[in-house]
């Protein structure tokens, strides 16, 4: 630590210092290994920093650490869950039709881009834009099962299409 060195970074610092083992150890817990619990450690702090607040850590810095790593453990999961079905989706085509590791590599980063789109989005958001892209179903087909109106349908709809582009 420097002299010179503003607030912001000092109290970083401190939280680090402090709080770095507990956090890497809870991690390590909950996710059963320590590469995993070093990169979210990491990434948690990296999110402390970025989010330049000046207003401090509060009363509690663990609970705010465990807030902001639950998020990104809840991220990590659904990035292995994204994985693993695809994974077990490719394992039983015919061997001349396995991707190769660069593509497997290129589609999943675009699943985990979609499913982090998809989650990003309101729930009955999602619901429409599923079930007519997965479903097959209209807009009017889909406002009748949701007993809405079909301008509230294209409406979420467009929300859907906007939140698609924006990550592609």
């Amino acid at each position: 630590m420097r002299a010179g060195e503003p607030p912001f970074q000092r109290e970083i610092h401190h939280l680090y210092s402090d709080h770095h083992g507990w956090l890497s150890g809870w991690l390590r817990k909950k996710l059963g290994n320590s590469f995993d619990a070093a990169d979210i450690a990491h990434d948690t702090f990296l999110r402390l920093l970025t989010s330049r607040s000046s207003s401090g850590f509060g009363s509690e810095p663990r609970a705010l650490l465990a807030h902001i790593a639950k998020g990104l453990l809840i991220d990590h999961w659904r990035h292995q869950e994204v994985e693993r079905a695809y994974l077990d989706a490719i394992a039983h085509l015919p061997e001349q039709h396995v991707p190769s590791p660069e593509t497997r590599l290129l589609v999943l980063e675009a699943l985990q881009r979609i499913d982090a789109m998809l989650h990003a989005l309101p729930s009955k958001t999602r619901e429409i834009f599923l079930l007519a892209q997965f479903d097959g179903l209209g807009y009017g087909e889909i406002a009748q099962r949701l007993d809405t109106s079909l301008i509230t349908v294209k409406r979420h709809m467009r929300k859907a299409f906007i939140a698609c582009m924006a990550a592609a």
